[in-house]
């Protein structure tokens, strides 16, 4: 029998080591449960670093809560005890879920008001109007604490526009300054909506609404217009406006131009103001605050929204509540 034949039968000889490729593969697979060992390791620690960063921002955004929440009417700084002119701003629609709202507005004259080192109070407007109940509020707060702190003067200072309701605020000023520019008046009510029956007909939408009270669908908008509600409610719109001019005369008196163009809603440039008797004199903010209340230094009152609406509001949600109000509303606004 040859070398080579006896090396072909199984069980001859001593043991043999195991072929070369064997031990390589054993090597892989030490080599490859290694590297999965590793890379779980590096998984872990980097999830870990990930789980502290989102616990850090949650932390973070929770604290930032908390501030915005503490001081809900966020003044813009502390007056201080030396004598200055505290100004209060009236800036965009007046609302009462606006910056321009009665709520803030009378917290931040109150507390000028009581300020014994605030030698006179400046209302700096920057307003097209809006609602009568809040013009209204502000305009009473004012007339009271004159009453209540009859030294210490209010001034209106019209700045681009005090229109409206925004007027209405000023008539109750003991003075009321502009720009030759500004935009002043405007005393009329003004209320609108849409009317969408005939776009319902032509997508063959039918509206089906059920009430108690026969006037409780009142100027729906998706059902047609009826001529007694329309003339019902020229009678409500001439009623507030009469109480707008009423207290437009009692604020202004006998300063006030007999023109029969005063309250029809138009409105005046500053120099065309100044002769209707609709405003004092021209000046800003700082001019009044030197030559008028004699003091220099301006201290701002201004109560302000707090700044979590604030960001709601960015998102528009504010807006998709404005647009869905003029869609389906008539709000009376003086404006």
């Amino acid at each position: 029998m040859s070398d080579w034949e006896s090396d072909q039968k199984p069980g001859w000889g001593g043991a043999k080591s195991p072929p070369s490729n064997t031990r390589s593969k054993g090597d892989g697979e030490e080599r490859l449960i290694e590297r999965l060992v590793k890379s779980l390791q590096t998984e872990q620690r980097r999830g870990r670093r990930w789980g502290i960063f989102f616990k850090l921002l949650t932390f973070t955004y929770l604290f930032a809560l908390l501030f915005m929440f503490r001081d809900p009417l966020g003044q813009a700084m502390a007056p201080t005890a030396r004598d200055h002119t505290a100004v209060i701003e009236v800036e965009g629609p007046i609302a009462a879920d606006s910056q321009a709202s009665a709520d803030l507005i009378v917290g931040s004259l109150r507390e000028a008001f009581g300020n014994e080192a605030a030698r006179g109070v400046i209302l700096r407007i920057n307003s097209p109007g809006g609602s009568p109940v809040q013009s209204a509020y502000v305009y009473d707060e004012i007339k009271r604490l004159r009453g209540e702190y009859p030294d210490k003067k209010l001034y209106a200072v019209i700045a681009d526009i005090g229109a409206s309701g925004a007027y209405y605020m000023a008539a109750a000023a003991d003075e009321i300054y502009a720009n030759e520019a500004s935009l002043v008046g405007s005393i009329g009510v003004v209320s609108g909506g849409f009317g969408f029956t005939g776009i319902m007909d032509k997508l063959g939408v039918e509206r089906r609404l059920y009430t108690a009270g026969e006037n409780k669908a009142f100027l729906d908008p998706f059902s047609p217009e009826e001529t007694e509600d329309v003339e019902f409610w020229k009678q409500v719109l001439e009623t507030t406006h009469e109480q707008f001019v009423k207290q437009v005369k009692a604020g202004r008196g006998e300063r006030l131009a007999d023109d029969p163009e005063l309250f029809s809603g138009l409105i005046w440039t500053g120099e065309q103001s100044l002769d209707l008797g609709l405003v004092d004199g021209f000046g800003s903010t700082s001019y009044v605050a030197r030559e008028i209340v004699g003091h220099e230094e301006l201290m701002d009152y201004t109560r302000r929204a707090s700044p979590f609406q604030d960001l709601v509001d960015r998102f528009g949600i504010a807006v998709g509540s404005a647009v869905a109000d003029h869609l389906v509303q008539s709000r009376l606004e003086l404006r």
